[in-house]
């Protein structure tokens, strides 16, 4: 056996070897690098998938939302949530993305799927699902005409409040590559935070529905007003579950007398519900007394809220209409509110600007003066809320302009489609609930 001389080194690997082991160690640490930030990549993307989907308030958009995102967290081309029926035995809707124009047309008049085959693979066995070769499935039953081919499948259940609310499905992922344990992982968790975006939006839907349901019934049935006509129409807000502050309202009074008002309590929320309420009564109330000018009923309002009430700052315009011979006289007063609009029988519309005066519950010792105007035979006298005409974006002129060349337009349409028009078609941005009153003098 050899031995080492005296003075000699042991055997060092050889460089080349070295390098090897080098590069494969290197090559081995980017490739860990790489999963590392896929992984983060992926968790952000879940994340502001998960912040998309919460942000929408309506059913209808979290669903498609839902659906997208997934295809978008795994690069798949289609996607599909189905949405099960009361019983959980078969889907009833049916939310797709993915499908070219020309795969939708060919599609037409193809029913709901039914929840068969592979989908109802996913109904009754609500664990993920991952299949390379959809066909090859135990429970496939083929595609329908004009269906594209799909070979690979991901599926997941979608639960709310325990119960299965619908199955997520997304097939072929865009790389060719099938759907891997990183996808369903992804998925999943995607699948649980919609789950309670779902449940979310509808109890949202409750909220808004009973909010609007409940401002509609603190608003009266117009009465009979003959000889005069009268229309109304109430919208609320975009913005769901807000409750508001407008209403109108219209008395007959003795001696073919009406008063018509419309007023804006400041707020969207129970407190702004029931002090319009109570405003309304009070006023009402006032109204029976025919001696009182429209600028001393909103004065003896006004002291009489501030005596009994904490209710915020208001906005009315009070008008009584009156036979004055031939013709009408209409008598008003505003307190901060926008003003009137009138459009003669030819069709020229006017706005009856004068002096606004101070809002209700702002100072009690201003004077309210009154306004006076003689309006012919068949003139149409709008009210309205400022919901329908401000806009961020427009001056209020502008918005002003727009709303008087919009009544022209619909002026000669009986006046409950000529106030529906107004809403339909009105110039703000919809952010504020918006009320609308219109009372037409007799034809000559």
């Amino acid at each position: 056996m050899a031995r080492e001389r005296p003075g000699q080194h042991p055997r060092q690997p050889q460089l080349p070897d070295l390098q090897v082991r080098l590069r494969t160690e290197l090559g081995r640490i980017d490739e860990q690098l790489r999963a590392l930030l896929d992984a983060m990549d992926r968790m952000q993307g879940l994340l502001g998938a998960v912040v998309a989907i919460s942000r929408e308030v309506e059913l209808t958009a979290v669903l498609h939302r839902i659906v997208t995102t997934a295809m978008d967290l795994v690069g798949a081309r289609y996607g599909a949530l189905g949405v099960l029926n009361a019983s959980g035995e078969r889907l009833e809707e049916f939310i797709t993305a993915g499908l070219s124009e020309r795969e939708l047309d060919d599609l037409a008049g193809t029913e709901l799927p039914r929840g068969l085959g592979v989908l109802g693979h996913l109904i009754s066995h609500p664990e993920p699902l991952r299949l390379d070769d959809i066909p090859a499935h135990p429970s496939a039953v083929g595609f329908p005409p004009g269906h594209p081919r799909l070979r690979t499948l991901l599926g997941v259940a979608i639960s709310v409040r325990g119960e299965i609310y619908g199955d997520l499905y997304l097939a072929e992922r865009r790389d060719g590559q099938p759907f891997d344990i990183h996808d369903e992982n992804v998925v999943t968790a995607l699948a649980s935070a919609a789950g309670i975006a779902i449940e979310n939006v509808r109890l949202f839907e409750q909220v808004r529905v009973g909010a609007e349901r409940f401002q509609r019934l603190l608003l009266p049935a117009l009465p009979d007003l003959r000889p005069f006509t009268a229309a109304a129409v109430y919208r609320p807000a975009a913005e769901p579950s807000q409750l508001g502050g407008d209403w109108y309202d219209a008395i007959p009074l003795s001696g073919d007398v009406v008063a018509v008002v419309i007023g804006d309590v400041a707020g969207h929320d129970l407190e702004a519900a029931a002090a319009m309420a109570s405003t309304r009564n009070m006023l009402r109330a006032l109204l029976f007394d025919q001696g009182s000018t429209p600028g001393a009923v909103l004065t003896r309002l006004d002291h009489t809220l501030q005596a009994i009430t904490t209710n915020p700052v208001t906005t009315i315009v009070l008008a009584r209409i009156e036979p004055a011979g031939a013709v009408w006289r209409m008598r008003w007063t505003t307190a901060g509110h926008v003003p009137p609009l009138l459009i003669a029988p030819g069709g020229r519309a006017e706005y009856l600007s004068a002096e606004p005066g101070l809002p209700l519950g702002v100072d009690v010792g201003e004077p309210r003066p009154d306004h006076s105007r003689f309006l012919p035979p068949d003139a149409t006298v709008v009210f309205f809320t400022d919901g329908l005409i401000e806009h961020p974006a427009h001056p209020i002129d502008e918005s002003l302009n727009e709303l008087a060349e919009l009544a022209t337009v619909h002026a000669h349409r009986p006046l409950h489609e000529f106030v529906r028009a107004l809403a339909d078609h009105h110039p703000s941005d919809g952010h504020d609930d918006m009320a609308v009153l219109a009372l037409r003098t007799p034809p000559a």
